[in-house]
Formats: C-alpha cells, structure tokens, sequence
C-alpha cells in the first residue's frame, strides 16, 4: 500500500512482518514486528503517522509509524482478518472485515479494546474493504458487495453472484468495480447497481486477486493466477497490454495517488515496482 503522497509503501506477508519501503529506491526503511500469525493486510492513516494491519491472529493492529511500537490491538473478531481501512476523519475509526463473515468498527480515540460497531449481514467470508469518504465498501464470498454510509446508517447491497476477493471504488467514487472468482471484473453503478461492462482475460478462480484504477479512471487494472497483469480500457472493456514479472500469482496491486506508477506483489515473495 502506498502512503497518501505515494513517497512511501509499506507491505505485509506470511513472515508475519510489515515493511515500510522507498519504493523508488528498493530500500527498506523500517521493520514492524508484532503479530504472531501472518499479516494479511495493511493500511496507512490519512496524515501518514498510524497503520493498522491484519491477519491470522485475529487482531486488528494499531501503530505508530514513527516508533513502530504498538499503540493498541482490538479485539473481537473470531477467524482470520482479511482486511483493515482507516475511515472517519481524521482516520479515526478502523473497520476491518474477517473471515467470521462481520465487519467491526474500532474507535482510534478511545481506550476500548471492543468494537464500536458490529455489521453481520454477509452470509461469507468479507474479503475486501474500500472506504470512499463517509461510505465503507465491502466484498464478500457470498457474491455481494455492500456500501454502508457510515453518516446515515443506511446499508445497500449489489448482488453480482460470484464470490468476490476485491472490491473498490472509481476514483471519481461514481461506480464500483469488484473482482470475482469467475475470471471476471465487473464495473457497477454504485446508484443503482447496474453493470456498466465486464473485463476478461485474466485467470482468477482460487486466489485473492486484486484490481484497481489507473489515474484517472482510465484504465482497469487486475492481477492474475498466471502471474500477469492486465489493463483494460475503462469504456470499451478491451485489453491494452499485460505486464509480466512474476511468477506465480498476482495477489495485491496499488496505483501511485498522483503518478503513473504501479506497486504489485506475489506468492513468489517479490514486490515490483512499475513505472
């Protein structure tokens, strides 16, 4: 994941450990340790000072970059954690989504170690988070993607009928865009839900493969079980070009907030920076 100015990039794995990198350099920076089970994701507060990381323990992690020290763990999640976002202003909320089919909001400000709030309509595992101003997005193995406006407590539900790894908004916010494992990226009104275009070509059917936009919302950019990376045409929903450096599974993807750079990662353990 990128930093909010895209001058840093921190990742996460099965060695149980965080990284914060200069991704132009290849240099790492600093080493966060503290989970006891393997990180399966991570995210970085708005102002850059705090992230909070996720996985087999079942803990959400709260840090302080600087220190790398601890600042509290939440609890009550009762399997694996597949995904964290800070929300809120001023990222102080921390919504995480599990295995246990729940996603759970953790104040930052406040010394509970509990969630704020518990939301428990996936009839899966929710696999994916993405958070778009007061609204919280989120996937699930149940084939349904689900926006919670966090303002007004009113929930929506779009049924795409395959089970999801990875869902995100455009980055205009007008649209979804959710990965399944059909092989298939879909493009969804986030009004009303209706399917704008579908985007092929890639293999995703076992994995957690990720997708995301290109500046602009021009282009669709998805990894692949292969170890490619595809672009699509955001309109047409054609195939541009692919990328290949990899050698096993795409897993995780994240486009630079303001330039024409590209961060992926793998099962084969390397994370590629492209330019």
């Amino acid at each position: 994941r990128y930093n909010s100015d895209g001058n840093y990039c921190i990742t996460c794995g099965q060695d149980r450990l965080m990284r914060l990198w200069n991704p132009v350099k290849g240099s790492s920076i600093k080493t966060y340790i503290g989970h006891s089970h393997e990180v399966l994701d991570v995210a970085i507060a708005e102002d850059n000072s705090r992230l909070a990381s996720c996985g087999g323990d079942k803990l959400v992690f709260y840090w302080d970059v600087a220190t790398g020290n601890v600042i509290r763990k939440f609890r009550g999640h009762e399997l694996k954690i597949n995904s964290v976002r800070f929300a809120a202003e001023g990222s102080s909320v921390i919504v995480s989504g599990s295995y246990d089919k729940t996603v759970r909001f953790f104040d930052c400000r406040s010394r509970s170690l509990d969630p704020i709030q518990t939301v428990d309509c996936a009839r899966d595992s929710v696999t994916s988070l993405a958070v778009s101003g007061h609204e919280v997005l989120f996937g699930s193995m149940d084939g349904h993607a689900r926006i919670l406006d966090i303002r007004r407590g009113v929930r929506t539900d779009d049924c795409v009928g395959e089970g999801l790894t990875c869902v995100g908004f455009t980055r205009d916010a007008n649209c979804l865009l959710a990965s399944a494992v059909d092989s298939k990226v879909r493009l969804l009104d986030k009004g009303n839900g209706e399917l704008l275009q579908s985007y092929t070509g890639h293999k995703h059917a076992s994995y957690k493969v990720e997708t995301c936009m290109t500046q602009g919302d021009q282009l669709v950019v998805a990894g692949s079980e292969d170890g490619r990376i595809v672009f699509w045409d955001l309109v047409e929903g054609k195939v541009l070009h692919t990328l290949a450096g990899h050698k096993h599974v795409v897993t995780a993807l994240a486009y630079h907030p303001t330039d024409n750079a590209l961060l992926s990662s793998s099962v084969d353990g390397k994370v590629i920076y492209w330019t």
